[in-house]
């Protein structure tokens, strides 16, 4: 069953929570620290385009790619409105193409789980770094094998919201790393009614060691991690943690 289907109608809802503003504030500390406080910045994974312009805001140049033609029509109709001038693609992650390089590539929201396979994930890193200008940098976070296995596990979550409801059950296989959560949605149709909707998403768990050692297979220099958008070090206690990498293989020297 596709994901992100029905349930990009009322994501910008249910993840009202979601800390787009102080990620946001994070990353551009990150890039302005590293010389980028301007250019080109193609965010892989950008859903509705919450991180797009909120990057585009802070002054960069932004192209956005999603899988999801749900996710990225709600992303163009919240351009439209806001008149702003951001590129949106519909590519896959490990597959996607572009005219030319850019500065940074972000990736946020745990979207790199959603490559399930290491391969996959070895792909989409080597074209990071193919579409990187010389010295560009690559931030993105994941969610840990811990989170999967000990903070959410075998969980069923419900809301219930004024247009729309869901039950979230949770399962998480130790032995392929997966986790697997069936959404069922109950949302107000244009007739008042209420109508049943329901997906499954797939994500792996993954370990830093084991993400490092794709990043150097792909040619990207690991530049530092960190526990959940803050400047702490991530430990076995971490859920998310957020990876800094270079391109090193287009600039004559890798610092």
């Amino acid at each position: 069953m596709e994901a992100y289907t029905d349930f990009a109608r009322v994501y910008d809802e249910l993840m009202d929570e979601t800390p787009y503003m102080e990620w946001c504030g994070w990353i551009v500390s990150k890039l302005r620290e590293n010389g980028i406080s301007d250019g080109l910045v193609l965010e892989l994974g950008c859903g509705t385009g919450n991180m797009t312009e909120l990057l585009y805001t802070a002054g960069y140049d932004m192209i956005g790619v999603d899988a999801s033609a749900d996710m990225l029509e709600q992303a163009v109709r919240k351009k439209e409105e806001a008149n702003i001038d951001v590129l949106y693609l519909m590519q896959e992650m490990e597959a996607f193409e572009l005219y030319g390089t850019v500065r940074a590539v972000v990736c946020c929201c745990d979207c790199i789980n959603y490559l399930t396979e290491p391969e996959a994930l070895l792909r989409c890193f080597k074209l990071v770094n193919n579409y990187l200008d010389p010295g560009g940098l690559f931030l993105f976070d994941f969610n840990t094998v811990h989170k999967y296995r000990d903070e959410i596990g075998d969980t069923v979550i419900a809301e219930n919201r004024e247009d729309c409801s869901f039950i979230w059950e949770n399962t998480y296989d130790e032995d392929s790393r997966m986790n697997e959560y069936d959404l069922t949605l109950f949302m107000r149709e244009a007739d008042g009614r209420y109508g049943k909707h329901t997906e499954t998403h797939m994500q792996r768990g993954y370990e830093l060691a084991e993400i490092k050692e794709l990043l150097e297979r792909a040619g990207l220099r690991f530049a530092g991690a960190f526990d959940d958008y803050t400047e702490n070090e991530p430990d076995e206690k971490s859920g998310r943690i957020v990876v800094c990498a270079r391109e090193c293989g287009k600039a004559k020297q890798c610092l």
